[in-house]
């Protein structure tokens, strides 16, 4: 059984506690049908946020941009977790397995598994002026999940996919990565400007198999055993001046808005980027072994199964204990293994935009 348990922005709902009030204490997650299996995936947008459990997405927060999928008149509070469905005629659709979620600032996008059980279909949803939905520039919103035609190329699958405020990177299983949305920044690569469709990301010298989206930037990393990578788009506050050479042996990788972090082997957290609120790496963290990062704050699972969390916390995201609205240069205990009864375990954790997620199992 798993249960799920928020903090944070909360204006649209997007917590999915019953109601709309910012909270800083954590309040259990409402499903209007629980799911019986884990949360895998917590992606958020602006104002809502999607979970993903065994293939089937759930969705609270603001219906009206589409990114929650087609409402029905029995919707309901949009202040808990609904079922999200992709089209209101094609039952196939909505019961399709689903591999990855994502989500820009409006927008939702989808990967279903195809008849052969590989990741090649790509849906996306909600509203997109910049191109984030990848179906030309004249759809540019749509509350039914529209397939983006003729990608990935035959014989490919998805194997990684990340999104940020208003882009999306795809990584295929040959290593080319494709993109859309805002490449103004040259994030997607060159000639810069709107994508509207995906587009290949060339002059990469390496195998890509992990793509993490900032703001205004993407970082593209090769196997962990050789350390390769790039840091696309713009260089604000040194992301890519900055960026650390030692990403040997990375366990997972993430970005805020304007940060990149990256988890060692040995969970040690290396970060780099912007830090005027105390997004980066606290001294003396402990060592972690998950990490989840939201737009302006981080979160870390230590060994010792302690939720820790940092950076911009205004909202409540980063717990009640907070100055001015920082938590800088430091950490809050803002869950804790050893207050659960012994057949429960934090199993996870995810964050967003000024949210954040605790995952327990029993």
């Amino acid at each position: 059984m798993t249960t799920i348990y928020a903090i944070g922005s909360n204006g649209s709902g997007q917590l999915g506690i019953g109601h709309k009030e910012d909270v800083s204490v954590p309040k259990q997650v409402l499903f209007a049908n629980n799911p019986d299996q884990p949360i895998t995936q917590v992606k958020a947008g602006g104002n809502h946020t999607l979970l993903l459990s065994c293939g089937t997405i759930y969705c609270s927060g603001d219906a009206t941009t589409g990114a929650c999928g087609v409402v029905s008149s029995t919707f309901g509070s949009d202040s808990q977790f609904r079922q999200l469905r992709l089209s209101s005629d094609d039952s196939t659709l909505n019961e399709t397995s689903t591999a990855f979620i994502a989500a820009t600032w409006e927008a939702s996008i989808i990967i279903q598994k195809d008849d052969h059980g590989r990741n090649t279909k790509v849906y996306t949803l909600g509203v997109g002026n910049k191109g984030e939905l990848g179906q030309g520039e004249f759809l540019f919103r749509s509350a039914k999940a529209s397939l983006i035609k003729d990608f990935p190329p035959d014989e490919l699958e998805v194997v990684d996919f990340a999104a940020s405020v208003s882009h999306v990177v795809v990584v295929l299983s040959n290593g080319d990565v494709h993109g859309w949305g805002s490449g103004r920044k040259g994030q997607l690569g060159q000639p810069e400007g709107i994508i509207h469709t995906p587009r290949k990301i060339s002059q990469l010298d390496f195998k890509v198999v992990r793509a993490v989206c900032g703001r205004e930037f993407t970082y593209l990393l090769g196997e962990p055993s050789g350390g390769q990578y790039v840091v696309l788009g713009s260089d604000k506050s040194g992301v890519k001046s900055s960026a650390s050479k030692d990403v040997l042996d990375w366990k997972d990788v993430a970005a805020s808005w304007g940060s990149i972090f990256v988890l060692k082997q040995d969970g040690t957290l290396l970060s780099w980027g912007r830090d005027d609120h105390g997004q980066l790496t606290p001294p003396g963290l402990p060592p972690l072994s998950k990490i989840a990062i939201g737009s302006e704050h981080g979160l870390g699972l230590t060994k010792d199964g302690e939720v820790l969390a940092w950076g911009w916390g205004e909202h409540g995201n980063c717990g009640p204990d907070t100055r001015d609205g920082d938590v800088k240069g430091k950490w809050n205990v803002i869950a804790s293994s050893k207050y659960l009864p012994p057949e429960c375990k934090i199993s996870d954790i995810g964050a967003g935009c000024a949210t954040s997620w605790i995952c327990l199992s029993t």
